[in-house]
């Protein structure tokens, strides 16, 4: 059944304050598919999963899906289409104030199993539920979302062209833009482009739990004034003295002169590591 004659035959109207877009080109979801590389032992979290076009295809290729949408009004339409599946679980919920390991436990087991991240999301929680995402105590074993194209070239982008999105994506992973999508697959239409961006979290962190606010905190410092060169912004917004940061960008072979958006993830580190016991000590 189409997407409109599903909001037709249940009295639904897409809800523009939820960002609702429903995918109906099939050619994109089977990207999706591909770009999630979903078999039949995954164990797969889809967010957002509105009228449950994504989620019945997530139903039938994978072991067991556990979808989330907060719009009661769409529960019936979701969970009709998927009666047929018995590996598949919806929650109700904002997926921001749920703990993401806890809806994916087992009924037998406390263990969380490795699980995959599929989602189209309202554009507006983008930045939200990555860090929701990857902050969790279980982190996924792969991320594939559709997002506004702006926001996966942020994502994706390298040194020259780095934000603080980046930097608080690539700590935690590789990401690439996996395909483009025209405001056409959808219903209704977005005003803007839409891109499928993949992300592998790192099997391991480069820093510990105990040093990752450290991190972001030089990170922030650095991009509250991207326009001013780094000496200049991180002895602003680390309130340490200008010797102490240019001798610090020494030690970690950064140019004092250069511009946060220049930076690597791992001169980020670099900088970090040279700054570390100062960041401490002012804690």
């Amino acid at each position: 059944m189409s997407i409109k004659a599903l909001l037709r035959d249940y009295g639904l109207r897409p809800q523009k304050r939820l960002g609702q877009h429903f995918l109906v080109d099939r050619r994109i979801l089977q990207q999706i598919l591909a770009t999630a590389e979903i078999g039949s032992h995954d164990t797969v979290l889809e967010v957002g999963a509105g009228l449950g076009t994504l989620t019945q295809a997530l139903a039938e290729r994978a072991r067991r899906v556990v979808a989330v949408e907060v719009d009661m009004q769409l529960l019936p339409a979701l969970r009709s289409r998927l009666n047929c599946f018995d590996n598949s679980k919806v929650v109700q919920g904002d997926i921001l104030a749920l703990d993401v390991p806890s809806l994916l436990q087992e009924d037998d087991t406390d263990e969380v199993p490795c699980y995959k991240v599929v989602a189209n999301i309202p554009y507006y929680i983008t930045s939200a539920l990555l860090r929701h995402l990857l902050e969790a105590s279980a982190r996924p074993q792969l991320i594939v979302l559709m997002v506004q194209r702006e926001v996966a070239h942020r994502i994706a982008a390298g040194p020259g062209q780095m934000s603080l999105l980046a930097v608080s994506v690539q700590f935690y992973g590789s990401a690439r833009l996996a395909a483009r999508v025209p405001a056409r697959a959808f219903y209704p239409a977005p005003k803007v482009g839409s891109a499928i961006v993949r992300i592998d979290p790192h099997e391991r962190l480069s820093l510990g739990d105990d040093d990752i606010g450290g991190f972001f905190r030089v990170v922030r410092a650095g991009f509250a004034q991207r326009r001013k060169q780094l000496r200049n912004a991180l002895t602003h917004g680390l309130a340490l003295p200008s010797d102490c940061i240019r001798q610090a960008l020494g030690e970690a072979g950064i140019e004092e002169r250069r511009r946060a958006q220049s930076l690597s993830v791992e001169e980020w580190l670099a900088l970090y590591g040279a700054l570390k016991e100062r960041i401490r000590a002012e804690v």
